[in-house]
């Protein structure tokens, strides 16, 4: 780390802290419409931030839903175009009453800062724009060239950016693509992500007969749609973990032995994490371990399930109708489409006598995976040990963010994730927080990233 960035971060660090506090106090809720005016004021914070820098063609792009923030510097010559990618929208933080401070007036506790966003995903955008600004101010110049898109649908299935990117590349194209909205192993232990999962949602409803009726008078003569649902989804998992769908795992791209023995090798406490979860037990697919059932293999959760009475006190009720929300999270090569495809056949096929099916397809995206021995990300490596004093290792992430398959399939260049939030982080929960370290040591790491970059990466490599 340059001698001179490391003290401008520190002389700078409590104005750094509030100005991120104003930040996380902009409530930038995309999924909800009520907060348009906070997306708004979230994008314009960041577009004035950029301006300010010195970067160019700053503009809030506009979309069918939320802006995408866009901004450039290309004044380095003969060195790489870096396209930097994170979002400034955030999840609901409802339920209000579980958060230990008020989710939008961010609070210092023990090295923490506690505040909706804070590390999904404000906390990436505002240390790229905080590097470049040390580096200005060290420098009067960046050592390369930086696109920056910082979009607010990210938490709503970044419709706007996908079309964007569709009908408007060249803004995009870079000769490198840095994604920040990914997390590290643990304090002190950092990690660089090279595959993400994808997802298939749908919700299914069983349909009984034309209205509920009185358990006593039909109890035992008409079918239930509650048992019905329930025997239906018995049918998706056998008692080994194993989903029981004919060729949902046709398409999975085995494990290398080499990233097996890279999960195995990585740090993990079995009984401390139950521990931390509250449960007696793990559970998964059997042949594999915990890390790899959560990251490498494909999974089919029912993420909510209702029907009949469900007010106070009892009615004796046979439902007419019960519901079922399920995800299934993909891997490498699996396609959401033809997944759906498998799974409503296996559900027709499997619908018990007296009910009816609906299907009703939900948000999809591919999952991704990138070479782990990419010049680039080799360079990744070396920033995150000059910052942290460690080697990074390589994780799979077992979450989905459908934004960076939909950048290497329109680009088709390298993509290197570089995140700095913790896995305990409670991201989507409440009491989310972001470690005021890996602040520290992330603005670190993105600075060394650039200038390693500048020195090492050459143009033929991407």
């Amino acid at each position: 780390m340059q001698q001179d960035l490391d003290q401008y971060f520190t002389d700078h660090r409590e104005q750094h802290l509030a100005q991120y506090t104003d930040f996380l106090r902009i409530p930038s809720v995309s999924t909800k419409s009520e907060h348009k005016a906070d997306i708004i004021r979230a994008a314009n914070f960041v577009a004035e931030e950029m301006s300010t820098l010195g970067f160019e063609h700053v503009e809030l792009v506009e979309t069918p839903g939320h802006p995408v923030v866009y901004g450039d510097w290309l004044h380095a010559p003969g060195k790489p175009t870096v396209l930097v990618y994170a979002h400034y929208d955030v999840q609901p933080a409802e339920p209000f009453e579980l958060w230990k401070s008020p989710p939008f007036e961010a609070d210092i506790r023990d090295g923490l800062i506690y505040a909706r966003g804070s590390s999904d995903d404000k906390s990436h955008v505002f240390m790229h724009l905080k590097t470049c600004e040390a580096l200005f101010a060290t420098r009067n110049t960046l050592p390369l060239n930086i696109k920056f898109c910082f979009e607010g649908e990210e938490e709503v299935g970044s419709h706007g950016l996908t079309n964007l990117l569709a009908t408007d590349p060249e803004r995009f194209d870079a000769d490198l693509i840095v994604i920040s909205d990914t997390s590290i192993i643990g304090p002190n232990q950092p990690a660089i992500c090279y595959s993400l999962r994808g997802i298939a949602e749908f919700e299914l409803t069983v349909h009984g007969a034309n209205s509920d009726l009185h358990s006593g008078g039909y109890g035992g003569g008409v079918q239930n749609a509650t048992h019905a649902l329930v025997e239906l989804l018995s049918t998706m998992h056998d008692q080994q973990g194993h989903i029981s769908i004919d060729g949902f795992y046709e398409q999975v791209r085995p494990l290398s032995e080499q990233e097996r023995t890279e999960m195995a090798s990585l740090p993990f406490d079995e009984e401390e994490f139950k521990a931390f979860l509250g449960v007696n037990d793990l559970y998964g697919e059997e042949g594999y371990t915990y890390r790899e059932r959560t990251s490498a293999r494909p999974t089919l959760e029912v993420n909510g399930i209702y029907g009949g009475y469900q007010g106070e006190g009892g009615k004796t009720v046979i439902p007419n109708e019960a519901h079922a929300k399920i995800s299934c999270r993909l891997v490498p090569d699996q396609e959401p489409e033809e997944i759906l495809a498998l799974v409503e056949k296996h559900i027709r096929a499997h619908t018990p006598k007296g009910v009816t099916i609906e299907i009703e397809k939900h948000h999809g995206a591919r999952p991704y995976i990138t070479p782990i021995d990419h010049p680039a990300v080799t360079i990744a490596q070396q920033a995150y040990e000059d910052a942290y004093g460690v080697p990074a290792r390589f994780t799979r992430m077992g979450g989905s963010i459908p934004i960076v398959e939909v950048f290497s399939r329109t680009l088709k260049k390298p993509i290197v994730m570089v995140g700095f939030a913790l896995p305990t982080c409670n991201a989507h929960a409440p009491n989310e927080h972001f470690s005021l370290d890996n602040f520290d040591k992330g603005l670190r790491t993105i600075s060394s990233y650039w200038l390693l970059l500048s020195e090492q990466y050459t143009l033929s490599e991407g």
